[in-house]
């Protein structure tokens, strides 16, 4: 998969999402393209996704927990 096609996914994932689950939804995209999505700061995953700026904090937040949650067992393919 491509990081524009993890954008796209991304996005349309969170324009679905109820309004009281926004934030939840977005912090689920975030864990599950991580990988696609390796090496891109907080800044650039916000553009790309039609987010406003503060929302990269929270990617790059998502991001720093991948890896203990995959040592943990969770497979990202399966979210």
């Amino acid at each position: 998969m491509t990081k524009k096609e993890a954008y796209e996914r991304i996005k349309r994932a969170i324009d679905r999402a109820p309004r009281n689950a926004y934030v939840a939804e977005l912090h689920l995209q975030c864990i599950k393209y991580a990988d696609v999505l390796e090496g891109i700061s907080g800044r650039e995953f916000s553009e790309n996704v039609g987010l406003t700026p503060a929302w990269g904090t929270e990617f790059v937040k998502m991001r720093k927990i991948v890896e203990r949650l995959k040592v943990a067992g969770l497979d990202t393919d399966r979210i």
